[in-house]
C-alpha cells in the first residue's frame, strides 16, 4: 500500500475480532436459510415431476429449461445454506455471550 507521500508502507492487520450480529439479524438470517431449504427442494421436486411438457420433451430429455431451473435451485439452495449457517452461528455466538 502506497502512503500519500508515495512510501510503500504495510497492509492495516486485522484486530483479530470477529464481526458480531445484531439478535434480529443472527435470526433473520437463519430463518432465511431454513425457507431456502424449504422452497427451492421443493421447487426442485416440481421441476422434476413436470408435465405441462417445459422441462422434458416428448422423448423424456431433459430441455434447456429444465436445466437452467435446476441450476437456480441448486445456486439458491447453496446460497441459502451459507446464509442460513452464518444465521446459525450469530445465535450460538449470541447465546454463548448472553
Amino acid at each position: 500500500m502506497l502512503s500519500s507521500s508515495g512510501d510503500a508502507s504495510p497492509a492495516p492487520r486485522p484486530s483479530g475480532r470477529a464481526a458480531t450480529l445484531s439478535r434480529p439479524v443472527s435470526w433473520f438470517l437463519l430463518a432465511f436459510g431454513v425457507w431456502s431449504w424449504f422452497i427451492w427442494i421443493t421447487f426442485a421436486k416440481n421441476l422434476w415431476k413436470d408435465g405441462s411438457g417445459l422441462a422434458f420433451d416428448d422423448a423424456g430429455d431433459p430441455t434447456a429449461y429444465f436445466w437452467v431451473h435446476l441450476a437456480l435451485a441448486v445456486t439458491s439452495f447453496l446460497l441459502g445454506t451459507a446464509v442460513g449457517l452464518i444465521g446459525l452461528r450469530g445465535v450460538r455466538a449470541l447465546r454463548r455471550t448472553s
